[in-house]
């Protein structure tokens, strides 16, 4: 791989966000016109307490580089 590659790679990360407290941050965020990298992807969950840990799991199987889930 070429350092020119390398520079281009951006990991993509997959947010599991509770819907009561982080998917509202991050929505409030974008009402104040704050980004984040395209490569970031939410999904909004009813509560981080009852998140699955097979859909971690699968987000992994499916290509994400990383996953973050926050409650």
């Amino acid at each position: 791989m070429s350092i020119d590659q390398e520079k281009a790679w951006n990991p993509k990360i997959i947010v599991f966000a509770c819907n009561w407290c982080t998917y509202a941050a991050a929505d409030l965020a974008g009402s104040n016109h704050l980004h984040y990298p395209a490569d970031v992807r939410i999904i909004r969950t009813p509560c981080s307490g009852r998140m699955d840990p097979l859909l971690v799991l699968r987000a992994f199987n499916r290509g994400a580089d990383g996953v973050l889930l926050s409650g």
